[in-house]
């Protein structure tokens, strides 16, 4: 069974979890980077909301809909097109970040959604009654009251697209989930799959701690 581990296939491996490290953090950072605006636009736009626009939430919250429903190994195939315009290429770790990033996105959006709905609305109208614009409003009652539930909704993001990442290896994505596919599955190497899960869950476990010390240190402030 250790035969399997190879200095060669130990390289392989190191590779392997630093092209998952990098579409994970780039497509959480990039999904971040969309979905916390996206969820702020939910939450503005939506009934009682400081911007109420029944018909801009309706087309926004249609879009992250659709999206989230559609399963990712299909979302993979789907955008093609959008990956190969972005990177040159539908397959590797670059293009990999596309797909995560357009499946992070809603996600993202929707959590951040549900995390200023917990704001006291008595905070918002006091701001309102005090001459606040909706900046204002965004930037020093909104964000920073939600800000733990913002970093918790990351961290879930993070979590699901560890599994989104392996789950690109099956079209040639990189990272461990590629390496499972091949030399765990394919070439009937049950070490190297124990191996690929064991380092996957061990990831999960760090991501999930450290997003819960984090929310908590946020929460006693």
């Amino acid at each position: 069974m250790w035969d399997d581990f190879s200095p060669e296939m130990l390289a392989l491996f190191a590779g392997s979890l630093w092209e998952t490290l990098v579409m994970v953090g780039l497509s959480g950072l990039a999904g971040a980077l969309i979905g916390i605006p996206l969820g702020v636009l939910l939450r503005l736009t939506d009934r009682g909301g400081v911007l109420q626009n029944t018909g801009v939430n309706r087309v926004a919250g249609g879009i992250v809909n659709a999206v989230r429903s559609t399963p990712f190994i299909i979302l993979l195939v789907a955008i093609i097109p959008l990956t190969r315009l972005l990177t040159g290429s539908s397959i590797g770790t670059a293009a990999a970040v596309v797909p995560l990033t357009v499946a992070a996105a809603p996600f993202m959006a929707r959590l951040v959604e549900t995390a200023l709905r917990e704001v006291d609305g008595g905070l918002v109208e006091a701001a309102q009654a005090m001459g606040a614009t909706t900046w204002q409003i965004v930037l020093k009652v909104l964000l920073p009251e939600a800000l733990p539930g913002i970093v918790a909704a990351f961290t879930i993001t993070v979590v699901s697209l560890t599994g989104y990442s392996a789950m690109a290896g099956a079209i040639g994505g990189g990272g461990l989930g590629d390496l499972g596919i091949r030399y765990g599955y394919q070439r009937f190497l049950p070490a190297i799959m124990l191996a690929v899960v064991v380092v996957l869950i061990a990831f999960v476990q760090a991501v999930q701690s450290l997003g819960d010390w984090a929310v908590r240190r946020l929460s006693h402030k």
